[in-house]
């Protein structure tokens, strides 16, 4: 999926699919200029980012804008899970941004919600089911596995990020005993990480002028780390869409068909683009690889 647009016209920050209806969720931070009716004034894009204010657009599976909501004090957006249950579409992310320097807002729960289109919710709303993992921490990030029936988090923890992996139906009780906890090995500008069987796979890399990451080879590189033994067993490099304009690698998701036949489920990352070298505005593009059951 090339160059489509969301509701913002702000990078990608992560996305995740929808398989029983065939749909994609992505976030984003909210633009500048909005302004609510509880606002004095239309908000610059830095003040959102410090909020955590996002933008959450569903689309379906040719990149086509179908709905979005808005999500105000969420969090940054690195990581979204969807889970479709009965006639309701539930939403995972973090909850309850707290700015980062005064830069940024992460979250410091994870929430859950289902998607009302053309909604704007606060993260304090009684709508939102929210769930703390662990004390004292900050930067959570969620991804689900609906093959396996697991959830991972990732977090900050004194200065330290780390990663746990739930069975999902614990979560949902509100029982919170994680089957392996691992710490984040060191990376590039970390991007998004998604969780499928016993593997993890962690993104990083800058867009083209940015770090070391040069056009048209790039710096973008996605670790498998194995779950058993918290070990990386691979590195790779990532040179597909050398051609794109900015190309930042933003996000990682599982496709999986409706049947979740393992023989079509492909691992994705996502790319935040601009519409040309002159027009900064920014698009979405979504790439997957064939991915073998472990």
């Amino acid at each position: 999926m090339r160059e489509k647009s969301l509701q913002d016209h702000t990078v990608l920050q992560s996305f995740a699919f929808d398989y029983r209806n065939q749909h994609i969720y992505t976030v984003q931070l909210m633009a500048k200029g909005y302004q609510f009716s509880d606002e004095r004034r239309a908000l610059k894009g830095a003040e959102r980012a410090s909020n955590g204010d996002l933008v959450l657009t569903k689309l379906d599976m040719a990149g086509n804008k179908l709905g979005y909501m808005y999500l105000r004090g969420f969090g940054h957006g690195v990581s979204i899970g969807v889970e479709p249950d009965g006639k309701e579409v539930y939403i995972w992310t973090e909850s309850d941004a707290v700015a980062n320097g005064g830069k940024n807002g992460w979250g410091k729960r994870i929430a859950r919600f289902p998607f009302m289109n053309e909604e704007t919710i606060e993260s304090n709303t009684t709508i939102i089911e929210k769930f703390e993992f662990l004390p004292n921490v900050d930067h959570t990030t969620v991804n689900i596995d609906h093959v396996h029936n697991l959830l991972t988090m990732r977090y900050r923890q004194n200065g330290e990020f780390h990663f746990a992996l739930y069975h999902l139906d614990d979560v949902k009780r509100h029982h919170f005993q994680p089957i392996v906890q691992m710490t984040q090995p060191q990376l590039g500008t970390f991007q998004g990480f998604v969780s499928y069987g016993d593997f993890l796979y962690l993104l990083e890399g800058n867009n083209f002028g940015t770090g070391d990451s040069e056009k048209p080879k790039g710096n973008t590189y996605i670790t498998t780390i194995d779950w058993k033994t918290g070990k990386v067993i691979d590195k790779r490099w990532i040179g597909i869409a050398s051609d794109l304009p900015f190309r930042e690698p933003e996000g990682m998701g599982i496709y999986l068909p409706r049947d979740k036949n393992p023989n079509e489920t492909l691992l994705c990352l996502g790319f935040a683009s601009t519409i040309s070298n002159a027009n900064a505005a920014k698009v979405v593009n979504i790439f997957g690889f064939p991915l073998e059951e472990s």
